[in-house]
């Protein structure tokens, strides 16, 4: 892809690839099952990767280059737990997938200067759209490890059997 001078446009695009390569092998069952009632399962993560990409990212992008210095309140997941509860996580891997396609499209034709433009958060402070872009990678990311435990928990762990057990898992 040409490089717009923007960080970290090529993990971001990778991510539903990543994810997908992940969930390969789940069944509906697999991507519902939760490790603990406290936790969440593949199904939930997907539901809040999805509703984090339009109501976080989408909505902070359009407003960080829309606006001067615009006000962000912190995103907190434990405030959309309803939401993410009994998602379908092939119509919400879907929506993801939509979202993030659309964002990627619309982030390599920004002007490198973009990233410089600044907002300030209401936790954090003064931050500009090059560290967000790097924050939504690091979001990504934790996601991404989160799901590789689910699956390796779910899936792998048992039919590993004695081999397994030195396995320290943490879904």
């Amino acid at each position: 892809m040409a490089d717009n001078g923007l960080p970290c446009l090529d993990l971001l695009e990778a991510t539903p690839g990543i994810l997908r390569g992940l969930m390969s092998e789940l069944t509906d069952d697999d991507a519902r099952w939760k490790p603990a009632p406290d936790r969440f399962s593949v199904a939930e993560v997907l539901a809040h990767l999805s509703h984090s990409e339009g109501h976080c990212y989408r909505m902070r992008l359009d407003r960080f280059l829309a606006e001067s210095r615009p006000a962000f309140d912190p995103d907190d997941a434990q405030m959309y737990l309803d939401l993410y509860r009994g998602a379908d996580p092939e119509d919400a891997f879907d929506h993801f997938e939509e979202q993030r396609e659309t964002n990627i499209e619309y982030l390599r034709v920004l002007p490198s200067e973009a990233g410089r433009r600044v907002a300030l958060h209401r936790e954090a402070g003064e931050i500009t759209l090059n560290q967000m872009l790097h924050e939504w990678a690091l979001h990504d990311l934790g996601h991404i490890r989160q799901i590789a435990e689910l699956v390796r928990a779910r899936k792998y762990l048992e039919g590993a059997g004695p081999l397994g057990s030195n396995y320290q898992l943490k879904p």
